[in-house]
């Protein structure tokens, strides 16, 4: 926080430039900052963090999970990004809205070459030779296993989620019948991981309002029942975890620390959210770069946000975002999940289980706890002897002792991503993406007479990416991607301070290993031509999973002057209109105070 401080100093200093420049006959401006700069520079990080976080709620939503606490909190709660509502339809609905899997032959066969390259490098057998391990692989089923562990969390079932309302609760409001005795009632809604734990059997349907990085609107799953799951979810949050009623909704400030995937109506989704439908009294936006940068208290770096399901990669350069920098991976750390399923059943060493992430979510916990249990890169074979459980419609999960062989290859597929063959999910209808209130056309600066100007064409021309269109999604490496951003940022003292400044952040960033791969793979992939001969991976200050969060919090901190909040009288009386007083500009092009209202 101390170095967050010398940064806000810093950028006072420019904002008071440009503002005195911009006006020569403002004479309160250079009072006013020089007041700011003194409280800074004598203010405890800890007094400065109680006063100004105790009423500041961080919001930062991912496609598997959401981040939400109070800027005071060391750490947020991290929930799973979805809600199970009940359902009176007949048949099997325990199904994930809007996924599907489609894996044609091609896509088999680029896998299995995409593993025996891999299985080279780390000196492992191939698919198609037997290896020692796999020759006296076992499995066992184990009634009641509970051998002691260094971690217990490894070797513990999840249970199935109570589905019915509390007893207490039940009868409050009892459902009676003609003989006089009470109906269990089914939960109206169930959220997070209690949502992933419900049994197919039950009349439940799961939806995850966010996929891949963007809305998960589709034919079967609309915008607005999008945007009202998002409303439900964060509201069970604020309510349940951080206890924050209703009626208190009005002394709090929210900021959202959005994925740079996130295109502009989204984000004006979310502010509506915020604003309208929990009630914050104003909110501001800021994205998870910059957000990352003041995390770990840097001022330069390229970061690799690692997440369940994308992975992006951007450059900052003295805390302002390089647009022409970004990469954005369509993998994660679910589709680590999913190639190790996939390898064990190659090997044969995965029981015979009816395993299946997508339509037993619950499964998808089981192996992301493996995957973050056993997972590393390294060179030879990586095995290890361990407890997996099935769990059959309702039943009670079973333990399973099996060997798990090839541990190294699944967190290898970033770097190769033929190794991790996503889900397809419908797209977007086309129409979902027409933003008739384009935040990237600068109003006040067009030529409405015809007379000149910029005929009402956006004013950033290098603008790569059409508001039309959902960001664009590359399918290469992420050493690749990297060193692609990198070069991307033009000066070569720039692009050597970002090779010996890259940050990993995320859940997969975690991985035991990865830093020394990321270090090695990024020095390789710089073509020869450029005079670049060091790469270095900075350790994170704290848990990688909550860097962008903690960012978040810090800059709601120490931005006292509130110029780029949105009130939400303002918001839902004037939003974006044109012609109105205020306008909203993208945040790649406002920088340090993403997503501003800029007076006219």
């Amino acid at each position: 926080l101390n170095t967050c401080l010398a940064l806000s100093v810093k950028y006072c200093d420019l904002v008071k430039f440009f503002k005195i420049r911009g006006n020569p006959n403002s004479t309160g401006s250079s009072s006013l900052f020089a007041v700011k700069m003194d409280y800074l520079k004598s203010v405890v990080p800890s007094q400065l963090v109680s006063e100004r976080g105790s009423n500041l709620v961080i919001i930062n939503p991912g496609s598997a999970n959401v981040r939400i606490g109070l800027a005071k909190q060391d750490t947020p709660f991290n929930v799973p990004h979805c809600i199970a509502r009940h359902t009176t339809k007949t048949g099997k609905s325990n199904q994930m809205i809007s996924t599907q899997v489609t894996t044609t032959s091609q896509q088999q066969v680029d896998r299995e070459r995409a593993f025996n390259t891999t299985a080279s490098l780390l000196k492992i057998p191939y698919l198609d030779e037997s290896s020692s391990f796999g020759s006296r692989k076992t499995v066992a089923r184990i009634d009641g296993y509970h051998q002691p562990s260094t971690n217990t969390k490894k070797d513990t079932a999840f249970p199935w989620t109570n589905v019915f309302e509390d007893e207490n609760e039940a009868r409050a409001a009892p459902d009676v019948t003609d003989s006089g005795e009470s109906k269990r009632k089914y939960r109206n809604m169930i959220f997070g991981e209690e949502a992933m734990r419900i049994s197919p059997k039950e009349p439940y349907t799961i939806h995850r309002p966010i996929r891949r990085g963007h809305f998960n609107v589709s034919p079967q799953y609309s915008a607005q029942q999008v945007c009202e799951d998002l409303v439900a979810i964060w509201d069970w949050v604020l309510l349940d975890k951080l206890e924050i009623a209703h009626s208190e909704r009005n002394k709090y400030s929210a900021v959202l620390v959005v994925p740079g995937t996130f295109d502009s109506r989204e984000i004006k989704e979310l502010l509506t959210i915020v604003l309208r439908d929990l009630c914050f009294s104003s909110a501001v936006v800021h994205q998870e770069g910059l957000s990352t940068i003041f995390g770990n208290g840097l001022s330069t770096a390229c970061i690799v946000n690692m997440g369940a399901q994308t992975s992006t990669v951007v450059c900052i350069e003295d805390g302002v975002s390089l647009p022409n920098t970004e990469k954005i991976l369509p993998f994660g750390g679910d589709d680590i999940c999913r190639c190790l399923l996939w390898i064990q059943r190659h090997y044969q060493n995965w029981p015979q289980l009816r395993t299946d992430v997508l339509a037993k979510p619950i499964d998808m916990l089981m192996l992301n706890r493996l995957k973050e249990s056993y997972c590393e890169i390294r060179e030879g074979e990586v095995e290890t002897a361990a407890t997996v459980y099935s769990y059959e419609d309702g039943m009670p999960a079973v333990a399973h002792k099996t060997n798990l062989t090839s541990l190294n290859v699944p967190p290898m597929g970033l770097f190769y991503p033929n190794l991790l063959v996503p889900e397809l999910f419908p797209q977007p209808p086309r129409t979902w993406f027409q933003d008739h209130e384009n935040m990237l056309e600068e109003t006040w600066n067009m030529d409405f007479g015809g007379g000149g100007g910029n005929m009402g064409l956006p004013v950033w021309d290098s603008f790569a990416v059409s508001p039309l269109n959902p960001k664009k999604e590359e399918k290469i490496g992420l050493a690749e991607a990297i060193t692609s951003s990198i070069l991307s940022a033009g000066r070569i003292d720039l692009q050597r301070k970002l090779f010996s400044s890259i940050q990993l952040v995320g859940g997969v960033g975690l991985t035991k290993g990865l830093v020394s791969a990321v270090e090695e793979r990024v020095l390789h992939a710089i073509p020869p031509t450029e005079a670049i001969d060091t790469v270095e991976v900075l350790p994170s200050r704290m848990d990688p999973t909550f860097v962008s969060w903690k960012g978040g919090a810090i800059l709601g901190i120490l931005d006292f002057g509130r110029e780029a909040w949105i009130h939400r009288n303002e918001w839902m009386e004037n939003g974006i209109r044109v012609g109105s007083a205020k306008k909203y500009r993208d945040s790649y092009y406002i920088q340090a105070q993403a997503f501003c209202f800029i007076n006219s």
